[in-house]
């Protein structure tokens, strides 16, 4: 007899689908890659304690990311890069972080849950589910390793530019971050197409024509 998720409740005309969930982390920081993860769970080996990574503790996401790699049938992490960032603007990279986060699962998945309201362009069926991060488990598995991954991304950047702080802020636009932006200006890893940013060099700009 096939287990069934119980919180896929909501979607028992797609029990016989391969579902991943896929979720982002890092849309809104001034610096720093942006990471999506998707991820085929076992319903076999069902893992306790699945929710938004936003509602976790560290440490219980630090724990649960572990569980989600070793009992997860498929899982898989992708980024795009500050310049992709500043390049495309941040929905598209998104977008585009997922598709590639997708793509890199060795198990082909028939059908994609997307927290959110929008889903990459893919050949994969698509479904976006609002707060989707706190009704799917597979989204919420995704959500914990974006967000892990993430923090790891941000832990290195801290070594290479520590006076920014970003072990504290992990970018996001804080008063420490923006303080630290104005004292020691822009580093290579900022986003340069974010108003605080983008004002900041403009600003810059004006001072060097003076």
């Amino acid at each position: 007899m096939k287990k069934e998720d119980p919180n896929l409740s909501l979607f028992s005309s797609l029990d016989e689908d391969i579902i991943c969930g896929v979720d982002e982390a890092g849309r809104g920081p001034l610096a720093g890659p942006v990471f999506a993860a998707a991820v085929i769970l076992d319903p076999m080996r069902p893992i306790d304690g699945l929710r938004d990574s936003k509602k976790l503790t560290e440490v219980k996401r630090d724990a649960l990311a572990i569980e989600i790699k070793q009992y997860a049938l498929s899982w898989s992490i992708a980024q795009c890069s500050e310049e992709e960032i500043d390049t495309l603007n941040i929905l598209q990279a998104t977008m585009l972080a997922m598709r590639r986060a997708i793509e890199g699962l060795h198990v082909l998945p028939t059908l994609a849950l997307i927290d959110g309201n929008r889903c990459p362009v893919m050949s994969v069926r698509s479904e976006a589910i609002i707060k989707g991060d706190d009704k799917v488990q597979a989204i919420s598995a995704a959500s914990i390793l974006a967000k892990t991954a993430r923090d790891h991304a941000l832990g290195l950047l801290h070594i290479e530019y520590p006076h920014y702080a970003f072990d504290q802020h992990k970018g996001y636009p804080t008063a420490l971050h923006l303080e630290r932006l104005r004292e020691h200006g822009v580093s290579p890893v900022h986003r340069k197409s974010y108003a605080p940013v983008r004002a900041l060099l403009g600003n810059v700009a004006i001072a060097n024509k003076r």
